[in-house]
């Protein structure tokens, strides 16, 4: 029997951020997917091994938790280039996509072949057999709703396949995977453990933990806004909204399209057009550098207010708060313009994660603190009865 991985899985809207074992290794791909056929064309096929798996992911999944099963898909980077590319769209629940099993168990496996993991999963011939105990999340709109129950159900108990087909260094592989544990947490409460918390769960914002506080999480298809009180998050207060980033960054997609003839491959590309350190809101028509600036501030500025709208209400309701604290891929678009409302209007205590890569990887590593310390405690507990049948 194979050992059981730790693995801490975000499945942000923008990509899928992905920790594994002893902190030792990461993934971070694109959420994008397109269906493709099983004999995908490759110039120079010889030499495909030579390529990196993460550029070329091209993928069946076999699952019984799919509503559309044996579905051939290219993934990530490869996607893009896709005619038929799929992000998720506004509205949709992340607990009900197949998008996002596809994605989870896609990063699984590519952890699963490789090579450093042999050693803890037993490969029979182009099969591997790999076990994983998974520390995942989602929206708090959806727990609140009770959608987590059946997130969770949906992966453990079975066994899911990917089979990689015309993948770089992994063509022919075939991974089975089973889950050992499923925590599914709400990304909310998530966000607070990982403000206050070190990996072993040990306090290290000593002036965080008692203080009453928002933290408002910008993702690309909804915000969530939990409210920290007396160190737990208050589910009554707590809310989920059905705004995030997505509608705009697609709505500025279609106006540079429309405005200057420039096809972006998908909202990942207006997001470095707008985040990038040089030529900030600048893109290349005919090889002539063109500013998008009145095209991003007019469509950014507006998400902006509805985003401030919802800190305000929120605040009202909470009037004892100290500080809100905004965190999530969104809030980096978004944090000029939501600083510039707020000091025009004298407003709230708020404050941003320079930090971009520790706003972007926030829920993974929540996710990581949680999973190991739950599997921590799952072996304390074991050990006592292992002593007694001894």
């Amino acid at each position: 029997m194979s050992i059981s991985r730790i693995a801490a899985v975000d499945v942000g809207n923008d990509s899928v951020k992905s920790i594994f074992g002893e902190l030792e290794y990461e993934l971070n791909i694109p959420n994008i997917i397109a269906r493709d056929t099983e004999d995908r064309p490759v110039i120079g096929i010889e030499d495909l091994d030579s390529k990196d798996p993460l550029e070329g992911i091209h993928l069946k999944v076999h699952s019984p938790a799919l509503k559309e099963n044996n579905v051939v898909y290219r993934i990530g980077h490869l996607a893009t280039k896709s005619s038929s590319a799929q992000e998720l769209d506004p509205g949709s629940r992340k607990s009900e996509e197949d998008q996002t099993l596809v994605m989870l168990l896609s990063t699984l496996a590519l952890d699963a072949v490789r090579e450093e993991n042999a050693a803890i999963f037993p490969r029979v011939k182009n099969v591997v057999d790999a076990n994983y105990t998974l520390g995942t999340g989602l929206p708090l709109r959806e727990v609140k709703e009770g959608k987590d129950a059946g997130y969770r159900s949906k992966l453990i108990g079975s066994v899911h396949q990917v089979e990689f087909l015309v993948t770089p260094k992994y063509q022919g592989l075939k991974v089975n995977i089973k889950f050992n544990e499923v925590k599914v947490y709400p990304e909310g409460f998530a966000a607070f453990i990982n403000l206050v918390m070190d990996n072993n769960l040990k306090v290290i914002n000593k002036d965080l933990i008692d203080k009453r506080i928002l933290i408002q999480d910008i993702g690309g298809l909804s915000t969530d806004i939990a409210v920290i009180r007396n160190r737990n998050v208050d589910d009554d207060k707590a809310q989920g909204f059905n705004l995030g980033v997505s509608e705009s960054l697609e709505a500025i997609r279609e106006e540079i399209r429309s405005k200057h003839g420039v096809e972006l491959d998908s909202r990942r590309d207006v997001v470095d057009i707008i985040t990038r350190k040089n030529n900030r809101n600048h893109i290349l028509v005919k090889g002539n550098r063109t500013s998008v600036h009145d095209i991003t501030d007019r469509i950014l500025l507006e998400l902006a207010k509805k985003q401030y709208r919802l800190l305000r209400n929120t605040w009202l309701k909470n009037s004892q708060t100290e500080i809100c604290y905004f965190v999530g891929g969104g809030s980096i678009v978004l944090k000029d313009y939501l600083k510039s409302i707020n000091n025009n209007l004298d407003g709230y205590n708020i404050d941003f994660f320079e930090d971009e890569k520790e706003s972007i990887w926030m829920m993974a590593n929540a996710y990581y603190k949680l999973i190991t310390d739950f599997a921590r405690k799952t072996e304390k507990k074991k050990v006592p009865q292992e002593t007694v049948k001894k």
